[in-house]
């Protein structure tokens, strides 16, 4: 065998030195070979540019190997340009895009319900007494009414300045004023996003604060128990003739105010301390997380319902003044309502049995119907609260021993949700539509604007339960239906009415000029007009000087009749109640994308239910 190897292709690799074949020939033999070997197979490029010289390598260049294609130069070359000047042009067109100034799409307009509701709030400010924040945005009002309590040598409370004045007058009545508080506090609790979305949640809760600080000053509210608290801070009788300057027969600026303003303290007010001790406790909960505040404002309503439940009596008793403009009816409802509110506050059960005792419920009328049944106002709040207590049943659904009241409650504010529609004859309605709680007497939108918050805030109750409505009687209503209603209610205040008029001021091309109320129609004109003085405003024919913004009147007639005359307070004037009610429904009803809050108005509330143990460890062989 010889010792060299053999050539893949069969032959020695050594050189055969006897070989006679020259170099020159051997080149020139193995140049014909490769030719021959390219005409019978066929080699890629690579191979090829091995092979053939320059000149036949530069002719069979017309094709692009790109790996896992081949293509033709001319395609590819063209392509390659096409997506350079593609590239060249979208980074011409990003650059003016991001040059050119951009004009950005403004949001929606808001609804009506939220334009109303910006108005309604602004109300308030032009009530205020006292020592006015430089935010109050009202120009034609000012301090007002600084010495009240000091002026009157008969009361231990000295410093009584601040609150609201309740409509046209410069009175303080603390029973509906409290009620108020109680209603805004209430809209809040649920509707804190959505007062929120619409940049009024800040705005609503300086208004709440300023009541809740005001009410804190008419009793001792650093004590455990009291035996007075104060009822109103002055007068207005003008009965038999009385000439002596006061609050009603005197048409004066609160800012121009000389006259002494008495003030009335009761010592035995159940009605009276157990809604203002709802008012604090509701107020407790939207400032649940200013804690200190909070606690102040849950002691003082702590406070407040002992003296309600130990000193029996109703705060317009005994020929008070009170019953000439807020008689109380009864105080049984009252006790329901500040007990539920209590509960919620602080957690406590003792209130939730105190509120679901049926020996309080049947006081209170629950098991009893009355002309009146169903209509939530500053003086009966059960309808108020059966709604109030439903709420518990559909998110907590605590169970014995309180399920008994509590499916009572529940199943009366069917009825009362039912007796709101239409198809049913519990209410008249003008032939505008508006439906008439209050019978034909005067003053409606008050009762109104309270049964739409209630309807729309039960529809949102329900459908956040996932229950799409409700029966009466054999037939089942959606929540739409009881959400439709409170809308042609308050449509009906905003303008959708015979008299195209909208009562709520400020709001549309029409409303009343001619509001009774003292401040909005004397001029800020550094003239002060004394008691008889500015009697020639009042009987003046003339539109109001100054726009009391956001007040609603008291409303039309049954007729749908309304006549804008200032003296006439039947027709024009507003008061803190009702507005608070109608703050209340536009909240709800705002449209926008939110429901209720289910979980702040429990957040005190402990579990219902034992903790359940954790489970067994994990088993291991």
């Amino acid at each position: 065998m010889s010792m060299f190897g053999r050539d893949p292709w069969g032959g020695p690799l050594e050189i055969n030195a006897a070989d006679s074949a020259t170099d020159d020939d051997r080149s020139r033999n193995l140049q014909e070979y490769d030719r021959a070997a390219l005409s019978s197979r066929q080699l890629d490029e690579t191979q090829q540019s091995w092979l053939l010289g320059p000149t036949e390598q530069k002719k069979k260049k017309k094709y692009v190997d790109l790996g896992c294609i081949i293509v033709s130069r001319k395609i590819f070359v063209w392509t390659v340009g096409t997506v350079a000047a593609a590239a060249v042009l979208a980074g011409f067109i990003i650059l003016i895009v991001k040059t050119v100034p951009r004009h950005h799409h403004p949001p929606p307009p808001p609804d009506n319900y939220t334009l109303a509701l910006h108005k309604a709030l602004m109300f308030f400010n032009a009530q205020r007494s006292g020592k006015l924040p430089k935010h109050n945005n009202v120009s034609w009002r000012g301090n007002s009414c600084l010495n009240d309590g000091k002026s009157d040598s008969s009361t231990i409370f000295k410093d009584l300045k601040g609150g609201y004045y309740d409509a046209g007058d410069a009175i303080k009545f603390h029973f509906p004023g409290s009620f108020a508080i109680t209603m805004l506090s209430w809209s809040v609790i649920e509707y804190s996003a959505k007062y929120d979305a619409a940049g009024e949640l800040n705005h609503v809760k300086d208004i709440i604060k300023w009541g809740a600080d005001y009410f804190l000053k008419t009793f001792n509210s650093s004590a455990d128990s009291i035996d007075r608290v104060v009822a109103q801070v002055g007068v207005g009788d003008t009965s038999g003739g009385s000439t002596t300057p006061n609050d009603h027969y005197c048409w004066m600026r609160p800012e121009d105010i000389d006259y002494p303003r008495p003030v009335t303290e009761c010592h035995s007010c159940s009605d009276l301390a157990a809604e203002m001790a709802a008012a604090l406790a509701a107020a407790s909960i939207v400032f649940k997380d200013s804690k200190a505040y909070s606690q102040k404002l849950v002691h003082g309503a702590r406070t407040l319902f002992k003296f309600s439940r130990e000193q029996r009596g109703r705060y317009s008793a005994g020929g008070s003044e009170a019953a000439i403009f807020y008689n109380s009816t009864m105080y049984w409802d009252e006790f329901i309502w500040g007990a539920a509110w209590l509960y919620y506050a602080t957690g406590n059960t003792s209130y939730l049995q105190l509120a679901t005792t049926p020996g309080l419920a049947k006081h209170a009328g629950a098991f009893w119907t009355s002309p009146d049944y169903g209509v939530l106002s500053w003086d009966n709040k059960l309808t108020g609260s059966q709604v109030l207590l439903s709420r518990l049943r559909l998110f907590l659904s605590p169970g014995y021993p309180y399920e008994e009241i509590l499916r009572t409650f529940h199943n009366q504010t069917g009825i009362v949700m039912c007796s709101y529609l239409p198809v049913f004859t519990s209410f008249n309605r003008t032939k505008g539509g508006l439906i008439q709680l209050n019978h034909g007497r005067p003053q409606p939108l008050q009762y109104v604007v309270n049964a739409a918050f209630l309807a729309a805030l039960y529809s949102d109750y329900l459908e956040a339960a996932d229950t799409p409505g409700w029966y009466c009687g054999p037939n089942f209503y959606s929540t739409d239906v009881l959400r439709g209603f409170a809308k042609t209610q308050i449509d009906y205040i905003l303008g959708k009415n015979p008299q195209k008029m909208s009562y709520l001021v400020g709001f549309g091309d029409r409303y009343p000029r001619h509001v009774h109320h003292r401040g909005a129609s004397i001029p800020k004109n550094k003239i002060k007009y004394n008691c008889k003085g500015g009697w020639k405003w009042r009987d003046s024919k003339k539109p109001n000087p100054n726009t009391i913004v956001g007040a609603m009147v008291a409303g039309p007639d049954r007729h749908d009749g309304f006549h804008d005359v200032r003296t006439n307070y039947n027709y024009t004037e507003p008061t803190i109640a009702g507005n608070a009610g109608l703050v209340a429904a536009l909240v709800a009803l705002s449209d926008k994308p939110l429901g209720i809050d289910k979980n702040t108005i429990f957040s005190a509330v402990p579990p219902l239910f034992p903790t359940p143990p954790p489970p067994p460890a994990p088993w291991k062989p």
